[in-house]
């Protein structure tokens, strides 16, 4: 795709989420080397990003990590790839890795498909302050 930074590792996360909001908001707290760039699933660049990468959008209902020209990742195996990028203490997320794909997923999944009734969700997606927008990409 056009247009996209291929210097960082973008994060499409749900932008009407509470839980994925304050994700975001921790990422870019520990994101000290400016590896990550953001999209809501819900704009049409996130429709776009994962049309390109042959995801469906209806089997993706909270996070995905795409590298332009290298690959992506969805669910606990994003995670674990946003923890080493953010590396330091993050980095020991990535022991998670010995769990088998499948387990990892089941605790995933029970997360999201509960995410809005325990942590809520916004009528519409976050809009960055003009000090953070830069991290969004449109």
């Amino acid at each position: 795709m056009q247009n996209l930074p291929y210097n960082k590792k973008i994060i499409l996360f749900d932008g009407v989420c509470n839980l994925c909001n304050s994700a975001v908001q921790f990422v870019i707290q520990h994101d000290g080397k400016d590896v990550f760039r953001f999209v809501a699933l819900q704009s049409e660049l996130g429709q776009q990003i994962l049309k390109h990468i042959g995801v469906n959008p209806a089997n993706i209902d909270s996070i995905v990590l795409y590298e332009p020209g290298v690959a992506y990742y969805y669910k606990s195996s994003a995670v674990i790839q946003i923890a080493r990028s953010l590396g330091s203490f993050w980095y020991f997320g990535t022991v998670f890795r010995i769990i088998p794909t499948g387990i990892r997923n089941l605790l995933y999944d029970y997360i999201a498909k509960n995410r809005y009734k325990w942590y809520g969700k916004k009528e519409s997606c976050m809009i960055p302050t003009p000090e953070l927008k830069i991290k969004f990409l449109e």
